[in-house]
């Protein structure tokens, strides 16, 4: 008789179980993958990993961190009839270059926005993940004409006691050299133990080689140091809650927030303040779904966001 644990929401399997490939099909490694080089500001000449599908209006897709654009495997299936769906990597992360500069989160919003002039696609809907929603707030805010809406995906942004301990932490002498000992041990094993899905089964060893890659090379694994010191830094946090405060409830492009009721990365309770700052925005909730429901929720999702950008 074979027994089959049903495992519960958010409880990762052993990563001996993982299964060398996804359960769930994806298209993601039969698109181009293009090298697009930026004339960025703050980053210099900088050539990044881009992928599309589809046909129509683009919509561009903004990853967050321990992730890529691969994270997005599962909406071009589902959006590629309406969008040109356009994903790329940040810097450092999937197969973009890891530039030896600072990673504020300011400069990292006005490369997104060079990118888009790049590709000629400045005004575009945006999709945000995590970090990645973070980020494309920052650039509303700097340009406001970057982008027709913003679909913010479970961001971080907001100060939290987490935040304090991690930025406290990232600031002791030695502390770089001890994360990046750790991370260097076992990169998959990291990506795998740090990304955390309601249906952990959607796991594969696939993903955790593409999220790891970048973390095998010194350049990647410093880069992810900076985002977790520059990037998600709490100075430039509170600079940012202090700035939409000052917008008195309307954020400066039309705006979804969707945050997952249960999940464990970023607490839901800053879903909560950002709708409470940003009263005009949309809020919705996801009840089965995580920190990355265009993964292990893309139909509820799908259904939340299309209305939304169709409005």
């Amino acid at each position: 008789m074979v027994i089959v644990h049903e495992r519960r929401p958010f409880e990762q399997m052993p990563y001996a179980e993982l299964p060398e490939q996804p359960r769930l099909a994806h298209p993601f490694f039969e698109l181009a993958d293009e090298r697009v080089r930026v004339d960025s500001v703050c980053f210099g000449a900088i050539e990044l990993s881009v992928r599309r599908a589809g046909s129509g209006p683009p919509l561009l897709c903004v990853h967050g961190l321990m992730t890529s654009s691969y994270s997005f495997r599962y909406l071009f299936d589902r959006l590629a009839d309406r969008f040109e769906v356009i994903v790329f990597d940040l810097p450092g992360a999937g197969r973009s270059e890891a530039p030896d500069v600072p990673y504020g989160p300011e400069a990292l919003a006005a490369l997104i926005g060079e990118l888009m002039d790049t590709l000629e696609i400045t005004g575009c809907p945006v999709l945000g993940n995590s970090m990645g929603g973070y980020l494309s707030m920052w650039l509303a805010l700097q340009r406001p004409d970057c982008m027709s809406k913003l679909v913010n995906l479970h961001s971080p942004g907001l100060v939290t006691p987490r935040m304090r301990a991690l930025g406290a932490a990232l600031s002791l002498p030695g502390s770089g050299l001890v994360l990046d000992g750790l991370v260097r041990i076992d990169p998959e094993r990291w990506a795998f133990k740090n990304v955390h899905y309601f249906d952990e089964s959607l796991k594969s060893r696939e993903e955790a080689r593409e999220y790891a890659g970048p973390l095998r090379t010194a350049e990647g694994r410093r880069a992810f140091r900076r985002y977790l010191r520059d990037t998600l830094a709490v100075g430039p946090m509170r600079a940012f809650e202090r700035r939409l405060a000052a917008l008195d409830g309307r954020f400066v492009v039309p705006l979804l927030l969707v945050y997952a009721r249960r999940d464990p990365m970023v607490p839901p309770a800053i879903g909560e303040r950002f709708a409470e700052l940003l009263g005009e925005a949309r809020f919705e909730w996801l009840e089965e779904g995580s920190h990355f429901a265009h993964v292990d929720a893309p139909d509820p999702f799908v259904q939340v966001m299309l209305p939304f950008l169709d409005a």
